[in-house]
């Protein structure tokens, strides 16, 4: 616990792969991190040592072969065309004439929560989800998300939510989330839908690793549980407590057309 700038007390969480994030031990419900900003494969090299005769008769099974291995080593996003918009309501909808999904991923992961002092008494607050994305199609791990600071800087240095591509580190950070806890789609015991524009994305350290760097928006759906306790947060003696729950979800990622 350490003394903000404007002198209230604060919350100060680090990693060693994460910039240290420090959240403010007086909270107001109505804008915390969920709702204001959210809520690593290779080609193959062939060399040819020596000369090969091939008979007439098997070159059309080794041009089938070498298609089928193409067509299956592709990037997920040339994939796309695949990929159907998932139904959702009407509030979390991307415009179809202007963007298409590229990418889609299952999560396995928590919604990590800390007990806060608000203007209402205490609430668990979300400081960040850990959650690792699993291609739809074969089920390889393809994206890691969480919480960091977006470094577009018109964005003016806000923690947003997170993707990281597994295999380039090519980034997106969604912006404003807007949730829908529509009952025709959403689960009672599972956390909001989201939709999310893009606020910043950056590329990964070679040139061409842009997989996440051409997102439009983010869409988080058919959620199952990770809601925030209902218990453990009463009073000043709660402050700081921790929660870690499971959560399941799909994410699919827009962009343009």
């Amino acid at each position: 616990m350490i003394e903000g700038q404007d002198g209230r007390d604060t919350l100060e969480f680090s990693s060693p792969n994460r910039s240290a994030l420090t959240i403010p031990l007086r909270a107001n419900p109505h804008s915390d991190l969920f709702m204001a900003d959210a809520h690593l494969c290779r080609g193959q090299i062939f060399e040819r040592n020596t000369i090969m005769t091939i008979k007439a008769s098997t070159v059309p099974a080794l041009a089938i072969s070498l298609a089928a291995a193409f067509t299956v080593s592709l990037p997920q996003p040339a994939r796309a065309s695949n990929i159907t918009p998932p139904a959702v309501p009407h509030d979390l909808r991307v415009d179809p004439a202007a963007n298409v999904p590229f990418l889609e991923g299952h999560a396995f992961g928590t919604q990590n929560y800390i007990c806060l002092p608000t203007d209402d008494g205490f609430q668990f607050m979300l400081f960040t989800p850990e959650a690792t994305l699993f291609d739809s199609v074969d089920g390889k791990q393809i994206i890691t998300h969480f919480f960091s600071v977006n470094p577009n800087p018109s964005d003016g240095g806000k923690i947003r939510a997170t993707w990281q591509h597994s295999k380039d580190t090519s980034t997106v950070w969604g912006g404003n989330a807007i949730p829908s806890t529509d009952a025709a789609f959403v689960k009672p015991d599972a956390i909001a839908w989201l939709l999310l524009p893009m606020a910043g994305v950056q590329d990964g350290p070679k040139p061409g690793d842009s997989i996440l760097s051409v997102t439009t928006f983010i869409q988080r759906v058919h959620t199952s549980k990770g809601l925030a306790p209902s218990e453990g947060c009463a009073n000043s003696n709660d402050v700081g407590n921790k929660a870690f729950v499971p959560y399941t979800a799909d994410y699919f990622f827009y962009r343009k057309r």
